[in-house]
C-alpha cells in the first residue's frame, strides 16, 4: 500500500494531502505566495507527524501542474522535484482542470472550467460525461482563450466552474441553459488530487522529475512586459 502526498498550489488557496492505498488520511490547507513557501515543509511534516510517518514513507507525489497561479504552480512543482530527489519517490503530474472538476455539482453533465488570465482572456478546460456516477471526459484540453468563444463551443446545459467567473461574468449570456456553480466549489483541493493522483499510479503514468513543468499556458505577464519593453526575451 503505496503511502504518498498530494499537492495543491494553483488557487488561492492551497492544500496539501497524505494518502495511502488511495485513501486521504490528513489534509491541511494554506493562502499560497512565497511567503507561505516556506511553511509548507512544516505542515506536511506536521501531517507525517500526526500519521507518524518520516519523509522516507512517502513513495509517490501527486502534483497539481496548473493552469493557475504561476507563482503557486513554481512552488509545488519545485516541492515535488525536491521531495522525489531527497526521498526517491515517483512523481504523477495531475491537470489542475482535472482536480477541478471534481467539484462539479452531482447534476453536471458538461462543465467548462473559469480561470481569470486576466486582460479579458480565461484558462480554460471543457469536460462531459453521459452521467452523475460516470467518469469525467476531456473534451477541451487547457487553453488560453475568451468566455464567449468557449461558450460558443460548448453544449448546452453546461456548467461553469472556477475563481475567474467574477471577472468574466459580464460575458455571461443571457441563456438558461448556462449555471453558474456555488462559490465553495470553485477552489481546488489536494483530496481531488490525490483521488486522481493515485488513480495515474496505478497506471503507472509517472513522469521524471527532471521533466517536470508547471503547465503555464503562457509565459509570466512580467516576462511578456520585459520582452515588449527590451525586444527579445528575458
Amino acid at each position: 500500500m503505496p503511502r504518498a502526498l498530494a499537492v495543491e498550489t494553483s488557487g488561492r488557496i492551497g492544500s496539501v494531502a497524505l494518502v495511502e492505498d488511495g485513501q486521504v488520511l490528513a489534509a491541511d490547507e494554506f493562502p499560497h505566495g512565497l511567503q507561505h513557501a516556506a511553511h509548507i515543509i512544516t505542515r506536511i511534516q506536521s501531517l507525517c507527524d500526526r500519521l507518524g510517518w518520516k519523509p522516507n514513507d512517502l513513495r509517490e507525489l501527486y502534483v497539481s501542474i496548473g493552469p493557475g497561479s504561476f507563482t503557486g504552480l513554481r512552488i509545488g512543482v519545485t516541492l515535488a522535484k525536491t521531495l522525489a530527489f531527497a526521498t526517491g519517490a515517483e512523481v504523477v503530474a495531475v491537470p489542475a482542470a482535472r482536480g477541478l472538476v471534481e467539484n462539479a455539482p452531482a447534476e453536471a453533465t458538461e462543465v467548462l472550467i473559469v480561470l481569470d488570465a486576466k486582460r479579458d482572456q480565461i484558462f480554460t478546460a471543457r469536460f462531459a460525461r453521459t452521467g452523475r456516477d460516470a467518469a469525467w471526459q476531456e473534451i477541451e484540453p487547457p487553453h488560453l482563450d475568451d468566455l464567449s468563444a468557449a461558450l460558443g463551443r460548448a453544449g448546452r446545459p453546461v456548467w461553469l466552474l472556477g475563481d475567474g467567473i467574477p471577472a468574466h461574468r459580464k460575458f455571461f449570456p443571457s441563456d438558461p441553459q448556462i449555471h453558474e456553480t456555488a462559490e465553495t466549489t470553485w477552489r481546488p483541493r489536494a483530496e481531488a488530487i490525490a483521488r486522481l493522483g493515485f488513480e495515474l499510479a496505478m497506471a503507472s503514468r509517472f513522469v521524471d522529475p527532471d521533466k517536470l513543468e508547471p503547465l503555464y499556458i503562457r509565459r509570466p505577464e512580467a516576462e511578456e512586459v520585459w520582452e515588449k519593453r527590451h525586444g527579445r526575451p528575458p
